[in-house]
């Protein structure tokens, strides 16, 4: 999600009947969280809900919180679809506040917008992570414009592992894992590669009192 584009062109982007996304869930939230006990989740920025439902098929008590109502809209029909519930907020991430220390999985997956828009944001995603629990963000890595396939043309809202990194400074959570990954991407010419941020960490378990 790119905050150059408001919630109203987002919701007429979603408006169309078919999903914007794939109703798959992302790679590596599937390699980083598969073998995480369910419990309770937050899905930041979750457009048409594919991650959460993914997550909510496997017993996660889901929130998911996106700025376009189409496309929450369209996240409930798949849950529906998929057999499973989540709530699901309609809320701008800039303004919104999720309960601390409340979710044992936070993700926010390809939020592209400025520093100074960022930075907020991953720290209250970090906030609401509980003792024990485990945040994970994924983006298009700044390196993706010049060497990399796809994603926001502007090289102000692409950032790196070790700018999360810093993002999370005196947040707590003790970083697992930050580093720059590749994600191949199926084209009619062929398979590409893009370059993304991936950063993990966890809220020490001790912090439970």
């Amino acid at each position: 999600m790119s905050a150059t584009m408001s919630s109203q062109e987002w919701d007429r982007r979603y408006s169309g009947t078919e999903l914007v996304w794939t109703a798959q869930p992302n790679r590596f939230l599937v390699a980083e969280a598969e073998a995480l006990a369910p419990a309770r989740g937050l899905d930041l920025a979750c457009g048409e809900g594919r991650n959460a439902v993914w997550l909510a098929e496997r017993g996660w008590r889901m929130t998911g919180v996106d700025f376009s109502a189409v496309a929450l809209e369209k996240a409930r029909r798949l849950a529906e679809a998929r057999g499973v519930e989540a709530e699901w907020v309609v809320a701008d991430l800039f303004a919104y506040q999720p309960e601390p220390n409340a979710y044992d999985l936070v993700v926010m997956f390809y939020l592209q917008v400025a520093a100074e828009r960022r930075t907020p944001v991953v720290r209250a995603a970090a906030a609401a992570v509980a003792p024990g629990g485990v945040l994970l963000l994924v983006a298009h890595d700044s390196d993706n414009l010049e060497r990399g396939y796809g994603g926001p043309p502007n090289p102000a809202v692409l950032y790196s592992a070790e700018d999360l990194v810093g993002d999370l400074d005196g947040s707590g959570l003790l970083v697992e894992r930050a580093e720059q990954v590749k994600r191949p991407v199926a084209t009619e010419d062929g398979e590409r590669v893009a370059l993304d941020a991936l950063l993990r960490a966890r809220r020490p378990a001790a912090e439970r009192a």
